[in-house]
């Protein structure tokens, strides 16, 4: 599957984690959930820092373990240091599709979600793509 094709069928896909999610309203850790919302999708965010804050009435977890939905996709908003982590914890939950917003992926980020059969979307943002809907 080339990436459009992955691209495509994520934003098909409804049930997203969004590791990064922040109550901050100037980050895109705000911002991509909320749009993400607006457009129908079913959000659950993730982030340690913010467990049981809420962004636009979308919860925060502290992790994937603790969402009790099946979650098709996972938007990363987070360094390439802890993407190496989200990847882990996706494979470990089964989780096969990725997108990495722009700032969140490095070669090494890449190689590693390719090695482990991940389908990944990297260099386009979920946010502007939403957009261009609106």
């Amino acid at each position: 599957m080339n990436m459009n094709e992955i691209k495509k069928t994520m934003l098909e896909s409804k049930n997203w984690a969004i590791y990064g999610a922040t109550p901050d309203k100037n980050k895109f850790g705000y911002k991509i959930p909320t749009r993400m919302k607006n457009h129908g999708y079913k959000v659950f965010g993730i982030n340690p820092k913010y467990k049981g804050e809420t962004v636009n009435d979308v919860e925060i977890y502290s992790s994937l373990d603790e969402i009790n939905e099946k979650i098709d996709c996972i938007d990363i908003v987070v360094n390439p240091k802890i993407a190496m982590m989200v990847i882990d914890e996706a494979v470990k939950n089964g989780i096969k599709y990725l997108w990495f917003q722009p700032g969140t992926w490095d070669d090494e980020v890449i190689k590693k979600a390719l090695d482990n059969n991940l389908n990944i979307v990297y260099g386009h943002c979920v946010y502007a793509i939403l957009g261009m809907e609106e």
